[in-house]
């Protein structure tokens, strides 16, 4: 009976997970890097407590990810050590925003101990009156899906159970499906007939490329063809050759309302008006480096969640990527809205995700020589990555601690450096930036123009409500002589 209890269990990894774990690289590791800002102290004690009974309640973050030549899995850490994965810190100098960003980059660049499960947490006890903890945990994991409720089960909401309970429910009907939906996920992916889903979820546990063709034949084949035959994205101060350094920084938050106010009075999505204001930052930024902008569009390789929401709490990677165009040589901030939500409306009809989901769980089985060659071609037709994120529009605590701020970075792929992070939290929009240092060694300077882009369609919506329907052509005035 006692050798029953330790022994040491294993589990094949998902062909999907394992194409993130052996797409680590030293130029772009595979975390999923966090930031967590307490308007109170979080002591390391109740850290600990928090990370072992609700962390740990998931199995997998006991076990470390063992990669062969015959395939990947999962296997029990049988030295798993909680103080490992645990580490206190602190902040030199004031322990200002600047210090913490510069943590937060020296860890992201920092890979983690292949030998152990693939996460760590860093907690910064002295921070703005309060606490910061950053977070790392390797994308074989978990999507950003997945961890917003690995997030949400680590917290409390300071409320009885039974509303917390409803609230829950409701961010995730009410917040996760709207936006998926502008990306065309979940309903129009997942409804691609009873071939796929009413067989059950194999595809999920175990996906692949042929079982998605075979579902769809032509349509998703033709998808596969259209994203294989998209041209490299053009030479920009944005692409180049990565070093092994990032850099991270984050905005001050904009209000959710003032956002969405915005976007109904454009007439279009929050995510477009978040999008375009990013595209807007990184022109003003590219101008400035002596980038030659007319005409240039630059691609962003967007995930597209893929998981039903019953089934929002499982961890795994269950997303595909679309390629969204961000039009960087147009000035007219009007006419950049116009073309981007016009890309997000072409992909909102097609099958893009879901024929990269198949193509990433082909790729995950493929030998090593096959998966470096698909891993740059796909990276060489965009320029950065760009995660939004919707979360929980409450406060959460965690320990006792208000969440005041958060904000996350995915990883980027093959030869990509920079990744665009905007995530929404208690009424707030969190924009963050993550770049490889040999490209951009100050993010700084593309985080701080993104509040006056946004502020420029705030302006042009105000003058739509008073003149009517506003059109691209009456946004002249505001960018004549800007640039």
């Amino acid at each position: 009976m006692a050798e029953a209890r330790t022994k040491i269990r294993k589990s094949p990894m998902s062909r999907v997970d394992t194409a993130w774990l052996r797409m680590e690289r030293p130029t772009n590791l595979m975390m999923i890097t966090g930031v967590m800002m307490f308007e109170t102290p979080l002591g390391i004690k109740t850290l600990r407590k928090v990370i072992e009974t609700k962390f740990l309640s998931y199995p997998r973050f006991r076990q470390k990810a063992v990669d062969t030549p015959t395939g990947a899995f999962w296997q029990d850490d049988a030295d798993f050590d909680l103080d490992w994965h645990i580490r206190l810190t602190a902040l030199p100098g004031k322990g200002g925003k600047k210090e913490l960003e510069r943590l937060t980059s020296q860890m992201a660049s920092t890979p983690l101990d292949k030998t152990k499960p693939l996460w760590q947490f860093h907690l910064v006890e002295k921070f703005g009156g309060g606490s910061a903890l950053i977070s790392r945990i390797h994308h074989c994991y978990a999507d950003g899906i997945a961890l917003v409720q690995v997030l949400l089960s680590l917290t409390e909401m300071g409320i009885d159970s039974k509303r917390k309970e409803a609230l829950a429910k409701r961010w995730l009907k009410q917040d996760h499906a709207p936006v998926a939906q502008r990306v065309g996920a979940i309903d129009r992916y997942m409804q691609l007939g009873n071939k796929v889903l009413e067989k059950g979820l194999d595809i999920y546990r175990d996906p692949s490329l042929a079982a998605v063709l075979a579902s769809e034949g032509v349509d998703i084949a033709k998808e596969v063809g259209l994203a294989l035959a998209l041209p490299d994205d053009p030479e920009t101060v944005l692409k180049g050759r990565l070093g092994v350094s990032k850099r991270v920084a984050w905005a001050e938050p904009l209000g959710l309302e003032e956002v969405k106010s915005v976007s109904r009075a454009l007439r279009c999505t929050v995510n477009d008006i978040l999008l375009a204001s990013a595209s807007g930052a990184l022109r003003s930024y590219m101008l400035e480096r002596g980038e030659q902008l007319d005409g240039i569009t630059i691609r962003a390789t967007v995930p597209v969640n893929l998981r039903p929401l019953e089934h929002a709490k499982q961890l795994g990677n269950h997303f595909g990527l679309v390629f969204l165009e961000l039009p960087v040589g147009e000035a007219n901030p009007m006419r950049r809205l116009e073309r981007i939500a016009a890309s997000m409306k072409v992909l909102r009809k097609s099958r893009q995700a879901v024929a990269t989901f198949g193509a990433l769980a082909a790729v995950g089985m493929a030998p090593p020589a096959v998966q470096a060659f698909a891993l740059e071609m796909f990276s060489r037709k965009a320029s950065a990555v760009a995660t939004n994120v919707p979360g929980p529009q409450m406060p959460l605590y965690l320990g006792g601690s208000m969440i005041r701020d958060l904000m996350f970075w995915v990883p980027q792929t093959g030869s990509i450096g920079l990744g665009i992070s905007i995530l929404s939290y208690n009424g707030a929009v969190h924009f963050g930036l993550i770049a490889d240092a040999r490209l951009m060694p100050d993010p700084d300077s593309v985080i701080q123009r993104f509040r006056p882009e946004f502020e420029k369609l705030l302006y042009l919506a105000l003058m739509a409500r008073w003149e009517g329907e506003f059109c691209a052509e009456a946004a002249e005035a505001l960018v004549a002589g800007a640039e």
